[in-house]
């Protein structure tokens, strides 16, 4: 990833250091409303992040009442869809649960001759979820690697079954086999829970990839013995996010975005809108007002209301500057 993109753990411990209320899923009462302006209109397109999809739509919506005679779609079939429809011009905002990869970025900089400007939107965990009635403490990440990764990168032994993870005092789960549920190649979560949760090894080929982050989360509530991954936002009263720890000697951490702020809970992201800015030059007016909706107390609290966490002042200021 080039330098001048921030990484999310820059993101999140820029955020903590601010000392500000996003920890809580609340928006600071720092961060300004939105004010319309005359003379917006035209059609919207976003293509990209099924994560980001519930907050689009809520965005969307809440944009086109401000601006009715904006029309405005999404297309949220994953992360990966979103720099080859920037770099096509079929899309207006590529939203993406993950930063771009230096393949993505170098393809877009040899067609424009500068690359897209990154907009941090929202914080985000990525979970671990398992069936309600599943008793297992938490999980590290060595073993969530054992689990889901055929590579093995963490050095442990594979895990199969329940007992194998963590309950095999248990005569009703010891012997219970894991069924692995997750998204699809060209999701954004999919990457990050590769890079950060599997250690850039291979995923196992039982893994059932699923279409959406809410297919991952309503497979695992059928399903008593199922584990998957997905946005924390999609949880649901018939699943458990799992407490992490990054290392067997580190105190298991719940995924909250206090937790993720400071560093206690290993798989905390940011959520980003990649847009196709020329240097030097403003945004277009309807692709400027949307993104300054999206950074506004209204566009944050349907951050919150989504269930991801909302971006603290400093962070919003740092990345509205990037549209000017």
């Amino acid at each position: 990833m080039r330098s001048m993109f921030k990484t999310t753990m820059a993101l999140l411990v820029v955020a903590a250091t601010a000392g500000l209320a996003s920890a809580q899923a609340t928006v600071d009462p720092a961060v300004k409303s939105y004010e319309p302006v005359p003379g917006i209109s035209g059609n919207l397109a976003g293509v990209g992040s099924d994560t980001l999809l519930n907050m689009m739509t809520l965005w969307m919506e809440g944009f086109k009442k401000t601006y009715p005679n904006v029309t405005a779609s999404y297309d949220g079939k994953g992360s990966g869809t979103a720099p080859p429809a920037l770099e096509e011009g079929t899309a207006h905002l590529g939203p993406m649960s993950r930063g771009m990869k230096d393949e993505e970025l170098d393809a877009f900089e040899k067609k424009f001759g500068y690359q897209p400007t990154q907009l941090a939107v929202a914080l985000d965990c990525v979970a671990v979820f398992v069936h309600k009635d599943n008793p297992v403490k938490g999980l590290t990440i060595p073993q969530v690697d054992c689990i889901f990764s055929e590579t093995r990168n963490s050095g442990y032994r594979n895990i199969e079954t329940w007992g194998q993870a963590g309950l095999k005092g248990n005569a009703d789960w010891a012997d219970v086999k894991i069924k692995l549920y997750g998204r699809n190649s060209v999701s954004g979560t999919y990457a990050f829970f590769k890079k950060h949760a599997l250690l850039k090894g291979d995923y196992k080929s039982t893994v059932q990839e699923m279409p959406g982050s809410a297919a991952v989360v309503n497979a695992v509530a059928k399903d008593r013995a199922a584990i998957g991954y997905s946005g924390i936002g999609y949880k649901t009263a018939d699943v458990r996010a799992l407490p992490i720890a990054p290392d067997h000697e580190t105190p298991l951490a719940e995924p909250s975005f206090e937790n993720a702020l400071d560093g206690s809970y290993p798989l905390g992201r940011a959520l980003y809108i990649y847009v196709n800015k020329q240097p030097n030059e403003p945004l277009p007016p309807l692709v400027a007002e949307f993104i300054k909706f999206v950074l506004s107390k209204e566009g944050q609290e349907v951050v919150v209301k989504d269930g991801f966490g909302p971006l603290p002042p400093a962070a919003i200021e740092e990345n509205l500057a990037k549209i000017k």
